[in-house]
């Protein structure tokens, strides 16, 4: 075997740069002070922008977007800003059947209430769902189901 080798042993170690391979004579992409020059940049001539067209003067157009809070519906009157008229409202209760008043029907029946009695669930408004309707234009705006 030859003692001599192609690659000679380097007497120090690489730096940093030549280690991570950053290539030191690429341009920097910003301006390197020179002599006599504050590295705060003052005194620095920056390049101009090349990406982006100089600003307009054009009038610009302000749109004013409200934003409501959710409003939590129950089976009273809400006071809250109709979104399909845009009004301030108070709604409009109206009481339909649901799961609740079917299921107190069905458990009324289970007991024997058999002659009539267990349709009494369909009489009662606190057993129903609510839905909650605009005064003014008559949309639903929300409900409140009970179960």
């Amino acid at each position: 075997m030859s003692a001599a080798s192609a690659n000679p042993i380097p007497s120090a170690p690489p730096s940093y740069d030549e280690a991570v391979g950053i290539n030191v004579n690429y341009p920097h992409p910003y301006p390197i002070p020179g002599p006599g020059q504050k590295p705060d940049g003052k005194g620095t001539n920056l390049p101009p922008h090349m990406g982006q067209p100089p600003p307009a003067n054009n009038p610009i157009t302000v749109q004013t977007v409200y934003v409501q809070q959710p409003v939590m519906f129950y089976d009273r009157p809400v006071q809250m800003r109709c979104p399909s008229c845009n009004q301030v409202i108070v709604t409009r209760l109206s009481y339909d059947s649901g799961a609740l008043t079917w299921l107190s029907c069905g458990g009324l029946c289970l007991l024997g209430c058999i002659a009539g009695c267990c349709l009494i669930p369909f009489c009662i408004d606190a057993l129903k769902d609510v839905d909650h309707t605009c005064p003014k234009c008559s949309a639903l705006v929300g409900s409140y189901k009970r179960l």
